[in-house]
């Protein structure tokens, strides 16, 4: 299992970032304290995750706000991958599925899961996630790119790339 996680705090003076070891986090709420921990002066805090190039999972953590934000790229990568499925048992939490749920099928379809407009003040906006995410080719790595690049953080990205 490879993934990339970096997490990066947006504070008055700028950005900064770091690679964080997410490895036996048990919930979304463990990963936010992580990434609440890069810098206590952030006003906001985002990680992204990919993994072996098939999904992008996003956190998004605010100093004012009690809950995290979170969005999957594919909601498939959860029944596969125990990191998107950390974040996917997350959004089930708060989107409560209506009906009995004996009645849902096992599993996920592969369309993103979550909150697409958790981006939206940083550049990236839902329809624009959405697309990014969707397109065909398009690798987890380069949407992180394109999204850290509309939020002014790409330097920050690169440099724990080591690009």
């Amino acid at each position: 299992m490879s993934y990339f996680a970096a997490a990066l705090a947006h504070t008055p003076d700028g950005w900064t970032a770091r690679e964080l070891d997410i490895d036996g986090a048990v919930d979304v709420d463990e990963l936010a304290d992580r990434v609440r921990d890069l810098d206590s002066d952030a006003e906001t805090a985002l990680l992204f995750v990919e993994e072996d190039d098939e999904y992008v999972a996003i956190l998004r953590v605010d100093a004012e706000a009690d809950e995290p934000r979170v969005f999957v790229s594919d909601a498939h990568a959860a029944d596969t991958y125990p990191v998107a499925g950390l974040f996917a048992e997350a959004i089930e939490e708060v989107e409560e599925p209506a009906g009995d749920l004996a009645e849902e099928p096992p599993g996920h379809d592969s369309e993103p899961l979550g909150d697409a407009d958790l981006l939206a003040d940083f550049g990236t906006p839902r329809g624009a996630l959405i697309a990014l995410v969707t397109h065909e080719g398009t690798l987890p790595a380069d949407v992180i790119s394109e999204v850290c690049e509309r939020a002014g953080c790409l330097d920050e990205l690169e440099t724990l790339r080591g690009a």
